[in-house]
Formats: structure tokens, C-alpha cells, sequence
């Protein structure tokens, strides 16, 4: 499914009307059993409708969120990186509070698109899914991403799902036959409108000729869901999120539902159609299939029932918003179809753009993850991207803005708090904590501050405003380190007595907040997080096992001893390279940029802005 994570959304929304075809319902076909109905029912048999709020689902202790399923045509890009690294620290902060977590990803692995990207490399398509498959496996793991499940479209109890699946909806009237004709985008996998072509039929996303074709599929009847849809948009409006995507997804309905094809006759990799074998199931009406076999276990009864009741209706569906047709439009109708619940909320996130410009496997412009979580680590990477796009937004990505702001805020607002902090409790009061931080704090207006900023993250996390949450926290950080300015224990531990009884209470406030703060950030930065909580003389124990209760005030306690200080993010130094007199005089954009290189250094005290 993710191979379309990177499409434009002017190339969404000429998908409305999907199909430059003649459809012409065809009689029962003896090399089949299906039972062919002329005139299909006008409403649906049944749709069970949920609510579609984050907090309503069935088991309000259960919470379940998805990527798509990437599809496995090339290796992972940065597309699907940015969708998993906002899923899994959507993930955390859920368990964070408490919830039961099913973390759903994997790959999308059927298709025409996928046979021809194994011929090419020289393998067959089942090797060539294990490979790429794997390197997302590879990735997953070095951006720290958590997931509960990951789910292949190869996998047999996938594929008995969605035969089960297929089966109902048949039952239920929704499938016929019919001929299909029209221009093919092999890239897209799917029919496109003459309309949106560009010139000699090329397609406006890979700018590529699609080619003229005629088929006998098997069709599923969207058309007869138009107003059940419309009904589930204006009683649920957060099913879609963020709002200016419901608009979208508005729009299509009302437009004009049209039936859409689920079958390819010329298309040998894939999920035979159940009695008709010279037919495969189209890779959407597969993939989608693939958020509830995913809850199956490979040692349990593999049907649909079963699948369903291990944490079906998902909680969250995120999304890139070119396949937002896809998972508000024909996902709620073949759901409604087969008598299944609704989501609760489809969340269509925007584009990342690198240096202005749109990025994508077809385009050959893209951020290679791999080199980017091995250059800068995980958590500037995983930071970076959740605090700079606004959730749903495009993003744009640049090296230079990369550098200046994990600098700013990871290795200067949060990591030189805590090593001026621990370097002065060393020096004055060997490591070791004098007072409760909870007596320390008596009067002391920072604790309120602090308490309201970790309200703010909260309400922005359990919003998906990722990027804000993360500014709460960064103004935790700087409400500490205009404590510690504002305070200079220094000088005070320099005057004695009662002064320095005051300075060292002040290390102990300082030092709760940045316990704070590793609780806060840890949906965002978990290894960061946990450098920090080891930092302040903590277990990796006690820190896998936090939850959001302990962003109150008053862990730190009397006599804990903390570690030894050390950088908990190691600084980025920007090193230019040597200019001659010839580079001096070429076009300012021809000029190459410096190379970035890590460096561990002693942090500054003054905080870098952004």
C-alpha cells in the first residue's frame, strides 16, 4: 500500500472519479460458481457504525493503531519512516497511560508492481519479498520503533482472512461481474481518468505512458454505500482526521460514488479469487485485509471471527494522504459489506520534502533512512520529524535546519541542563541528593509551571499534535534553564552556608525537572529518555516500567545518588569545507554544503536558538 504513501494530493483527488471504462455486466460464466445478480440490493444488509473517537473503543483499556501496509516494490524510504516513527511514539504515550497497545505494521507484497520490480532484479517474487520485507524489519528496529505485530500479505493466515472476507461480501450481494477497460498506470496499480493524464497518456506521478487495457473482473459494488457513508461522516465527524481531510473525503462522496474493480485477470502474483483461479484479488481489497489478519496468531484458528475479536475496530489508522480514498472511502464500504465495525478515525498525514522539493522512490529524489538514522542516531532523527512537521502538514527536510535544531534542543536546552546540573551536585555535594524534591520545591514557582507544561503535553499527545506536545516539553527544558540562570548555584555554593543549603536545593529541583522531562519526551526520544533517567540514578528496570503518572512532581528522593555525568546527546558540528578562490566565484546554489560530522564536546551554556 505505501508505494503510494509519496503520490500528490492533486493526484488523490483526481482519483474520484477512478474509471475511464465501459462497464458492461456480464451473464453467469460456466469456468465459475458464482451466482450473478442483475440488479444489485440499493442498501446495504447490514453497517454497524462506531463512534469514532479514541477513547470509545469497545475495550476503552485496548488501544490499536496501524501503519499501512509499505509496499515492497523498493526499499523503505523516508515516507514510511516519518508514518511509523508518529505511530510507534503514538504507541508509547498509549502505554504510557496504561492501554492494552497493538501496534500494527508490515508489508504489502501482491501485485503486478511487485512481480516486475523481482524480474528486474533477477529474482522471483517470493525472494524478492523477503528481502525488502526484511530491510523494514532492519529499520524498524534502528529508528526504536516498538511494534506489537507485523503482518506480510504472503502470509497463509492473511490470505485465508481475506477469502473469508471476499466470501461475504459475495454473500452479501456486493460483488458482480463485468467488463473493465481503460488506461492502466502499471506504477499505481490502477485504472486512470483521461482527465488527469498528462500529454501521450502519461501519468502525472510517474510520468510514464499507461497503457490501453481490457478486463473481465469481478467488481464490488461501492456505489450502493453512498449514503451509508455520507451518514457515518455527519454523525461521526472525527472519523476523519484532521478536518480539512474529512473535507476531502466529503467531496468525493458527494461527487458520486462508483463501483470499483477487485480482481485482475492479468495479474499472476496475488490471492487467487476464491472458485475462480484465473483471477487474483486487487492489492487494495488484499492489503486492507492485512489490519485485522495481523491480530491473528501463526498458531491459531485462522477466520475472520476470530481475527475480529482479538482487537478489531482498530483505534487509528495513520496514513499518508494519497491513499486516504482507500481508507475512508472503500475500507468503511467493504467493512460495511462484510458486517464489520468502522475504525474509529483514519488520521491522512502530509508529504516530506527534502530541500523544497517533493520526494519519492518513482522520482529518484529521496532521504535514504538508513544513512540518516546511522549518521545522526535515532532519536535526532525520530525528533526532528515529529517536532518540525505539525502533524497532518507537509514537512520539508533540510540538513542544515536538521543540525540547528536537534542541537538547540536536544544537546543544548535538554542535555547541557543536565550535565551543568550533575557537575555541580558532583563538586558541592558528591552526587548526592540532600533534600526530597517535593520539600525543595515548597514555594518554588517552577513546580506549577512545570506541572501546567506536562498538562499541555498530555492534551497534545492525546490530540496527535505531536509537534506541539514536543514544544511543551522543550519549554520545560527552558523553564529549567532560566531557573538555573536565574538562581546561579554556583555563586551561592561559593557564599556558604545557608546560600549554598538553598543552591543545592536548587540542583534537586533542577534535576526533577529533567526527570520530568525524560518521562515526557520518552514517546519521542526513548533512548535519549532513558540516558537520561539512568543518568539520575535509575534502572533500566524502573524506566521501562514508567508510566504518565510519573510526570508528577516528587520521585527524586533524599540520599538517591546520581551517575556520573556525561553527554546524553552527542552535539552535531557543521564542518565547512575549504573554499578556493574558484568555489568563491561559482552561482551561490552550486556551492557545495559542508559535511556533517558528530562530535562529542563539551556543551555550551548559553542555549542556541533554533
Amino acid at each position: 500500500m505505501a508505494a503510494r504513501l509519496n503520490t500528490s494530493l492533486q493526484n488523490t483527488l483526481s482519483l474520484l472519479n477512478p474509471f475511464n471504462t465501459l462497464l458492461t455486466k456480464k451473464p453467469f460464466s460456466s469456468r465459475n460458481s458464482f451466482r450473478f445478480s442483475k440488479k444489485l440490493p440499493s442498501s446495504p444488509r447490514r453497517a454497524l457504525y462506531c463512534t469514532s473517537s479514541l477513547e470509545s473503543h469497545e475495550n476503552p483499556d485496548t488501544f490499536v493503531l496501524t501503519t499501512p501496509l509499505y509496499y515492497v516494490n523498493a526499499p523503505p524510504h523516508m515516507g514510511s519512516a516519518y508514518t511509523t516513527i508518529a505511530a510507534d511514539s503514538i504507541a508509547r504515550f498509549q502505554r504510557l497511560l496504561g492501554k492494552k497497545v497493538i501496534f500494527i505494521t508490515g508489508t504489502d507484497e501482491h501485485g503486478e508492481k511487485i512481480a516486475t520490480s523481482a524480474a528486474a532484479n533477477g529474482r522471483n517474487p517470493s525472494e524478492h519479498c523477503d528481502l525488502i520485507s526484511q530491510s523494514y524489519r532492519t529499520l524498524w528496529k534502528e529508528l526504536d520503533i516498538a511494534y506489537d505485530k507485523f503482518v506480510r500479505t504472503t502470509d497463509p493466515k492473511h490470505e485465508a482472512i481475506v477469502k473469508e472476507f471476499y466470501d461475504r461480501v459475495f454473500a452479501n450481494g456486493d460483488i458482480y461481474r463485468a467488463d473493465y477497460e481503460g488506461l492502466y498506470c502499471v506504477n499505481c496499480e490502477e485504472y486512470k481518468d483521461e482527465k488527469e493524464l498528462l500529454e501521450n497518456n502519461c501519468c502525472p506521478v510517474h510520468q510514464m505512458p499507461c497503457v490501453a487495457r481490457k478486463e473481465d473482473n469481478y467488481f464490488f459494488a461501492l456505489s450502493k454505500y453512498q449514503k451509508p457513508l455520507e451518514e457515518v461522516l455527519s454523525q461521526n465527524p472525527r472519523f476523519v482526521q484532521p478536518a480539512y481531510r474529512l473535507n476531502e473525503v466529503q467531496t468525493w462522496i458527494k461527487s458520486g460514488l462508483r463501483d470499483f474493480s477487485i480482481s485482475r485477470a492479468l495479474v499472476d502474483w496475488g490471492i487467487p479469487v476464491p472458485n475462480d483461479d484465473k483471477q487474483t484479488i486487487y492489492v487494495w481489497f488484499d492489503a486492507l485485509l492485512g489490519y485485522i489478519s495481523a491480530l491473528t496468531e501463526d498458531n491459531e484458528q485462522q477466520n475472520l471471527d476470530t481475527a475480529v475479536s482479538l482487537g478489531w475496530p482498530a483505534s487509528l489508522h495513520l496514513i499518508g494522504k494519497d491513499i486516504l480514498r482507500f481508507h475512508a472511502v472503500y475500507w468503511p464500504a467493504m467493512l460495511m459489506s462484510a458486517g464489520l465495525n468502522l475504525p474509529k478515525m483514519v488520521f491522512g498525514h502530509g508529504f516530506l520534502t527534502k530541500d523544497g522539493m517533493k520526494m519519492g522512490k518513482s522520482l529518484g529524489n529521496t532521504l535514504e533512512p538508513f544513512e540518516l538514522v546511522q549518521k545522526f542516531g535515532p532519536d535526532a532523527v525520530r525528533y526532528f520529524f515529529i517536532r518540525e512537521v505539525e502533524f497532518g502538514n507537509d514537512g520539508d527536510y533540510s540538513e542544515d535546519r536538521f543540525i540547528k535544531i536537534v542541537n538547540a534542543h536536544l544537546a543544548n536546552t535538554i542535555g547541557n541542563l543536565l550535565n551543568r546540573t550533575l557537575g555541580l551536585l558532583k563538586k558541592n555535594c558528591e552526587s548526592t541528593l540532600v533534600v526530597d524534591s517535593t520539600v525543595a520545591a515548597e514555594g518554588v514557582p517552577l513546580k506549577d509551571t512545570v506541572e501546567k507544561l506536562v498538562e499541555k503535553a498530555r492534551t497534545n499527545y492525546e490530540s496527535l499534535s505531536l509537534s506541539t506536545a514536543c514544544e511543551a516539553v522543550l519549554e520545560i527544558g527552558n523553564a529549567g534553564n532560566a531557573y538555573m540562570d536565574q538562581r546561579a548555584p554556583w555563586m551561592l555554593f561559593k557564599q556558604g552556608g545557608v546560600s549554598a543549603e538553598a543552591a543545592a536545593k536548587d540542583l534537586v529541583i533542577i534535576l526533577e525537572v529533567m526527570r520530568i522531562i525524560a518521562v515526557a519526551l520518552s514517546p519521542i526520544a526513548p533512548c535519549l529518555s532513558l540516558k537520561i533517567y539512568s543518568q539520575l540514578g535509575f534502572s533500566n528496570d524502573q524506566f521501562n516500567s514508567i508510566t504518565w503518572d510519573d510526570t508528577k512532581w516528587g520521585e527524586l528522593k533524599e540520599g538517591q545518588v546520581m551517575a556520573q555525568a556525561s553527554p546524553v546527546f552527542v552535539r552535531i558540528e557543521l564542518e565547512a569545507a575549504e573554499k578556493d578562490e574558484e568555489e568563491k566565484k561559482k552561482p551561490k546554489d552550486s556551492k557545495k554544503k559542508g559535511k556533517a560530522k558528530v562530535k562529542v564536546e563539551q556543551q555550551p551554556q548559553t542555549v542556541t536558538e533554533a
